[in-house]
């Protein structure tokens, strides 16, 4: 069973293999919060820890016999390279749809990587299958005790950086990470409370805890890849009943506002699961007001194609990107009165589509749609009524 010696044996273990991830303040995101910058570990992710603990404890036997694993990629990479610093070898059982980059930097690290069709629960199914087809010793991503251990030592590492801190916001997809966290945490200092946050189209260890047994979602879907999973396990859902204080959830737009702030405020990349953390804290997803409170920024394997999209929605969401729609006469001058009108607003045109045909225009009228940089929600609502005033009837806005 998981106890606090198993996690300081990790922290023993993990010493010159993991690295102690700073602890930064984040002014700009909130007062009194701070950064448990996890994106900064090797392979990326917090998920090294667990997996190299797990492998160190292996028997030669299950050594010799090879490891498998399956991960969305952040558990795909710990294993691999753990896997590979102990001679061992290893084969990875990823979800086709994962970022590119997380299967080339597993293959990176020594994994045989094997794509499967669908997501997490698919690529878990097929593991367990070569499992028992070819003998292979299965290191689970989050329902197992050394596993959870080699996460809890994040918690230790938290306590010694922070020791006033009140609050501890942590991703859930499995439950492996908070588990271990939660653990450490409060067994060390109970009075700190322990948030959990998961994706709105992922929300399976709250819906389980709402029904008090784990729950299987009929399916997933949302930018944050690395915490898209269907059921938690039940190790892990266990340890949550006993020691999480509350679990909230974020929207994609959310989590890509928090991407979007953690780039331009904290000179970080942080891929989806690991700005949960963030987004609930923006977003006043718990009640942290006047409290020290540490978001663990669980990994940083972003696509820079998911991370352009996602800059984009968080650019949107806060009123920095604006698109407007609207109806103009057909006739000369139209056109530049409208442009007058947005130019003098002060803000700036990103595209500009000019439409003679479309199903919303008249026969004497034409359809205009603009994309715009404006500063920010406020700026947005002003150049909108600015244009209403004007007389233009706006669509989609």
């Amino acid at each position: 069973m998981l106890s606090l010696e198993m996690i300081y044996d990790a922290q023993k273990v993990l010493k010159d293999v993991a690295r102690m991830t700073p602890l930064i303040a984040a002014p700009k995101i909130g007062n009194n919060i701070y950064i448990k910058s996890e994106n900064l570990q090797l392979t990326g992710s917090f998920k090294l820890r667990g997996a190299y603990y797990k492998i160190s404890c292996l028997t030669e036997e299950e050594k010799a016999r090879g490891v498998i694993a399956c991960s969305a990629g952040n558990h795909a990479q710990g294993v691999a390279l753990s896997a590979t610093k102990n001679n061992i070898s290893s084969k990875i059982c990823i979800p086709a749809g994962a970022p590119l980059s997380k299967v080339e930097a597993t293959k990176g690290y020594g994994g045989d990587v094997i794509l499967v069709a669908g997501v997490y629960d698919d690529a878990y199914a097929k593991a367990l299958a070569l499992t028992e087809e070819n003998g292979y010793t299965f290191i689970h991503p989050f329902n197992d005790e050394r596993v959870i251990a080699g996460q809890g030592t994040i918690g230790l590492e938290i306590l010694s950086q922070l020791p006033d801190v009140d609050a501890v916001i942590v991703p859930i997809g499995g439950g492996g990470l908070i588990s271990g966290v939660a653990y450490a945490i409060k067994t060390l200092k109970p009075s700190c409370k322990v948030y959990g946050v998961q994706a709105e189209g992922a929300p399976s260890m709250l819906t389980s805890r709402q029904q008090h047994r784990p729950v299987e979602l009929p399916s997933v879907s949302t930018i944050a890849d690395g915490i898209a999973v269907k059921k938690p396990g039940d190790l892990t859902f266990e340890l949550c009943e006993k020691y999480v204080d509350e679990i909230a959830t974020v929207s994609d737009e959310e989590i890509a506002t928090a991407i979007l702030s953690l780039a331009e405020n904290q000179k970080t990349v942080a891929e989806g699961a690991g700005a949960t953390t963030v987004a609930a804290a923006m977003f006043n997803k718990f009640d942290i007001e006047g409290k020290n409170v540490v978001c663990i920024v669980s990994g940083g394997n972003i696509d820079v194609n998911t991370l352009s999209r996602a800059i984009t929605k968080g650019l949107t969401k806060t009123g920095r990107i604006t698109e407007i729609t609207t109806k103009l006469l057909d006739k000369p001058g139209q056109l530049i009165n409208l442009l007058q009108l947005v130019s003098d607003s002060g803000a700036n045109i990103i595209s500009i589509n000019h439409e003679r045909e479309d199903k919303k225009s008249g026969v004497n009228t034409c359809i205009v749609t603009m994309v715009l940089e404006t500063r920010n929600l406020q700026h947005c609502d002003e150049l909108l009524a600015q244009l209403q005033k004007a007389g233009y009837e706006l669509f989609n806005c």
